[in-house]
């Protein structure tokens, strides 16, 4: 389970800090599946970055599994079972795309294995195996590599900061399955994702919106998705839908 206990965030010094997120509190249940949503610059992209270590909160609090995370880095709070992937996936030359799922999965991947994860998000195993991790993927390609490297770590915890961009309609349809495949074959395991996308929001257990850096609504799918209509929100979903 995480915690998220009084979180503010703030950027600028003295008189010029401009508060983020501010004075959040949340609780992400384990076998759950929530998304965070609302409109451009709400802190929704920051608050995911708070999770994993990236950035670190003004003031407030984090704890994972009753363990307070709160100064832990990011290859800290990985090794509890934290997972991100990142709006922009980045590059690694020199390394090879089965070397990036041995590594996310901590063990030695066969070339079967590594090209079972590989096939789970579309991609041609025979194809890609051998492929280095660098500016000759395109950014579809990079996002699909980096889901893949989430589905082989197994972890108790995976952010996904917008999962949706950069990749082509059959990617996104198959996001679906990825995300329930993930619900079904890890026990426990919780799933956050930040997301405009309707279609994913219409899976979520919970949808969490949120705007100026506060939570506004929180509660099931059913209950929440209909009241983003004529929202701010709800306008800057309509526009990524598009």
């Amino acid at each position: 389970m995480l915690e998220l206990k009084n979180i503010t965030f703030e950027v600028g010094e003295g008189q010029e800090k401009k508060a983020i997120i501010r004075d959040l509190s949340l609780t992400i249940e384990n076998g759950k599946f929530v998304v965070i949503t609302g409109p451009n610059g709400s802190g929704k992209s920051t608050l995911a970055r708070i999770i994993m270590g990236i950035e670190r909160p003004t003031s407030g609090r984090l704890f994972f599994d009753g363990q307070d995370i709160t100064d832990l880095n990011i290859t800290e709070r990985a090794k509890l079972g934290i997972s991100f992937a990142l709006q922009q996936p980045v590059r690694f030359k020199g390394i090879r795309v089965h070397d990036l799922l041995q590594i996310a999965s901590g063990k030695t991947l066969d070339v079967s294995e590594a090209c079972n994860y590989l096939s789970e998000v579309g991609l041609c195993a025979r194809d890609y195996i051998d492929r280095e991790i660098n500016s000759s993927l395109s950014g579809g390609e990079l996002k699909r590599i980096e889901i893949a490297t989430l589905l082989a770590r197994k972890t108790k915890l995976s952010v996904f900061d917008e999962p949706e961009a950069g990749i082509d309609l059959w990617s996104f349809q198959n996001l679906i399955r990825i995300f329930e495949n993930m619900r079904r074959e890890i026990k426990d395991s919780s799933i956050v994702i930040i997301s405009h996308q309707e279609r994913i929001l219409n899976i979520a257990d919970e949808i969490v919106l949120i705007a100026g850096g506060k939570i506004e609504k929180r509660g099931a799918a059913q209950e929440i998705l209909p009241g983003l209509i004529g929202t701010t929100a709800a306008v800057d979903a309509c526009e990524r839908l598009k």
